[in-house]
């Protein structure tokens, strides 16, 4: 059977109702080179048809290429309980949680949630999650000016350049100066990320001591695998924690769904946009979970909020507990080290390449190849290797350079070709 939301009788009448003549009326005030070049949408199948044809494009993506893609979206493994778990229709059609008397299992997740952020950043708060790891860089600011009462942002260069394209195209219509480098004085805040865009781990804690001799916050932007190994945003003095959680229980996809993660200072907190679930006791004196410190008319004051969050992302943000909680403690830091030292053994086989990093790096570094990149990566792409991110596509290095990224996921025997591979189509 087909389905045919309206016939052409039901579409002339609804026309004549509205006043128009036909459907294109209803597009006159696009420009025509906005508007889609044809209407003329193939007739409809039956559901049976609709799943045979898309098994049949889906049958066209080739899924085994060992990917070496970074840049801030890793290919780590995701144990089978998160989908387990996390797909539990409880869970996965939970609504916002604003009736705490019908919605204590995802208050508890979020809490819980919270929590584990805030053991994982060495920070004293963190909020129910933002939509992703660019737009917790705008929100980052945009608290941060809230914070300090300035409006000059400051950029590190370490910072991811998609991020600092975001973080302008969110300003754009805000009265917010936004600069790239570390000088603090008369910023609201300084924005580093660790480990930087490029790989390399610094330790930002001297930059925080300047921020706060400055009166200006270190906003410091993670990648949450890395702290199994590296210092964390607390420990370096950081005032505002956010990072993106795609590492931490989802897949990757074509821009999500994944995880914005913000944790902050007590001090800070009734400043952080997002929600907040806090533990409390009802009447008869039972633990219980409700959301704290914002109303929800918050959310709804328009110019006056002070967030554009209006999802709290709870299903993204219990993956990451459920993924976290399955690793442990050990097991954290045993995929940290795994992704370390597997970088560092394919760094080890690409003596051929320049290595760019003017210091150590955790799992991501780039190289400067004797060809461009660009040409070498989509000749891999013919042998299965995603080769990674040739950087001047992102206007963050030249022609020849290439960001590579390893994961646990990878095999010896997996790097081992990739070198050979990379070696005979970039010398060649």
């Amino acid at each position: 059977m087909s389905w045919i939301p309206t016939t052409e009788t039901d579409q002339q009448a609804m026309l004549a109702a509205i006043g128009v003549d036909d459907v294109e009326a209803l597009f006159a005030s696009i420009p025509p080179s906005l508007r889609m070049q044809s209407w003329d949408i193939p007739a409809g199948m039956s559901e049976m048809g609709v799943r045979n044809h898309i098994a049949e494009l889906a049958s066209r993506n080739n899924v085994n290429h060992t990917s070496f893609l970074g840049g801030g979206y890793y290919d780590h493994y995701i144990p089978a309980a998160v989908d387990a778990l996390s797909g539990r229709s409880e869970f996965y059609t939970a609504y916002t949680p604003y009736q705490p008397e019908s919605s204590q299992g995802t208050l508890q997740s979020i809490y819980e949630y919270q929590s584990a952020i805030c053991r994982l950043t060495n920070m004293e708060f963190a909020n129910a999650s933002l939509y992703d790891g660019g737009t917790a860089v705008f929100e980052a600011a945009t608290m941060s000016v809230r914070i300090a009462r300035r409006n000059r942002i400051v950029v590190h260069p370490s910072v991811n350049p998609t991020y600092l394209a975001m973080l302008k195209t969110h300003a754009a219509n805000l009265d917010l100066e936004i600069v790239v480098g570390d000088d603090p004085e008369g910023a609201a805040c300084v924005i580093v990320q660790n480990p930087s865009f490029q790989g390399t781990v610094a330790d930002f804690t001297a930059l925080g001591e300047r921020c706060h001799d400055a009166k200006a916050l270190l906003v410091v932007s993670f990648y949450p695998v890395s702290l199994g190994m590296v210092k964390t945003p607390g420990e370096m003095g950081a005032d505002i924690a956010i990072a993106e959680g795609q590492s931490i229980g989802m897949p990757l996809g074509f821009g999500g769904p994944y995880l914005g993660i913000m944790a902050t200072l007590k001090k800070h907190v009734r400043k952080m946009p997002g929600r907040i679930a806090g533990e409390t006791k009802d009447q008869e004196g039972r633990r219980g979970f409700v959301l704290t410190l914002q109303a929800r008319e918050q959310h709804i004051r328009r110019t006056k909020a002070m967030s554009n969050i209006c999802s709290n992302q709870a299903l993204c943000a219990l993956r990451a507990l459920i993924h976290l909680s399955l690793w442990g403690k050990e097991g954290f830091r045993e995929v940290a080290v795994a992704c370390h030292s597997k970088a560092e053994y394919l760094k080890s086989r690409l003596s051929f390449v320049e290595i760019l990093n003017d210091g150590p790096t955790f799992n991501e570094f780039a190289v400067r190849l004797p060809a461009p990149a660009t040409d070498v990566a989509a000749e891999l792409l013919q042998e299965g290797f995603v080769a990674g991110l040739p950087l001047a596509d992102v206007g963050a290095g030249e022609a020849n350079d290439l960001l590579i990224a390893v994961t646990e996921k990878h095999s010896r025997e997996a790097l081992d070709a990739f070198a050979t591979a990379l070696e005979r189509v970039a010398c060649n």
